[in-house]
């Protein structure tokens, strides 16, 4: 315990110990009190100061594992995606190569065509000079009757064939991967026909040898040669069908080649999410 005695003018001012006799001044003892109270003030300080870090400390690490989460997500956003262009490229190749195909037996189909109008072309000129080297000869004209009747039945056939062919061109648009297979059909369908137009050109030249009384029925002829040079046109007309039918192939790829390109700026714009996710973390 401390007691405060009265200070006497000539021992100066002084506090002494009601035990011991040490002398305590009355500023020194105010001093200490403001010291022990100013040191419970600064450790309540800390304390605070302590609290509000590890708010702070916790607040950034959930912070963190949501942009972690984040970050995660955009990974495997953009993975999916470079799977999906990555499949839809080696779609894309896959049609490409087709069509390719497709259109290389289309010309070659096409080819053949053209040879076979032009050996028509050729018949019909044969025609005409057995028209005008005809003779009268009734019972070989009877023999010119049924081969020209079997030369219009080949051509019917030949026409039922181009039917046939073109219609699985149009089947082409909708089918694209069975498109080699229908190629193959027609070019063996296209052989066919340069046998059957061979047969033609044979029969008509055994017409060539054999008639000798043709003009009695010049007429007839000149009607049925009308019916398979109209018979050729139409052929033409169906080749140009496959051509407009080519060219709705290259269309589908266009379209293809269109979704690739906005699949590409859809990854794109991933990618730089992902960035921009990553640099937030890292300027954390």
């Amino acid at each position: 315990r401390f007691s405060l005695n009265p200070i006497p003018p000539s021992a100066g001012q002084s506090v002494k110990h009601s035990h011991d006799k040490i002398p305590i001044t009355l500023p020194a003892l105010l001093q200490s009190t403001r010291r022990k109270m100013a040191g419970v003030n600064s450790l309540d300080a800390v304390k605070r100061k302590i609290k509000v870090l590890q708010q702070q400390a916790d607040e950034a690490g959930e912070k963190a594992e949501i942009l972690q989460r984040q970050v995660e997500e955009e990974k495997s956003a953009r993975e999916q995606a470079e799977a999906e262009v990555a499949s839809l490229n080696r779609r894309i190749q896959l049609v490409e190569e087709e069509l390719d195909r497709a259109q290389e037996r289309l010309a070659t189909a096409l080819q053949k065509l053209e040879e076979a109008e032009k050996a028509a072309d050729e018949s019909e000129r044969g025609m005409k000079v057995i028209e005008n080297r005809a003779l009268k000869d009734e019972e070989k004209m009877e023999l010119q009757e049924i081969q020209l009747k079997e030369a219009k039945h080949i051509a019917e056939e030949a026409d039922r064939k181009y039917e046939e062919v073109a219609r699985k061109l149009v089947i082409v648009e909708g089918e694209l991967e069975r498109t080699e297979e229908r190629a193959e059909l027609a070019e063996a369908k296209c052989a066919e026909l340069e046998e059957e137009l061979k047969n033609v050109t044979n029969n008509l030249k055994s017409l060539e040898a054999q008639a000798e009384k043709y003009s009695q029925k010049e007429d007839k002829y000149e009607e049925e040669i009308k019916i398979l040079t109209d018979k050729l046109k139409e052929a033409e007309t169906r080749a140009e069908f496959a051509e407009r039918s080519v060219a709705k192939l290259e269309k589908t790829i266009d379209d293809l080649e269109d979704e690739l390109y906005a699949q590409k700026l859809k990854y794109k714009a991933i990618s730089e999410e992902l960035d921009h996710a990553l640099n937030d973390m890292t300027s954390m």
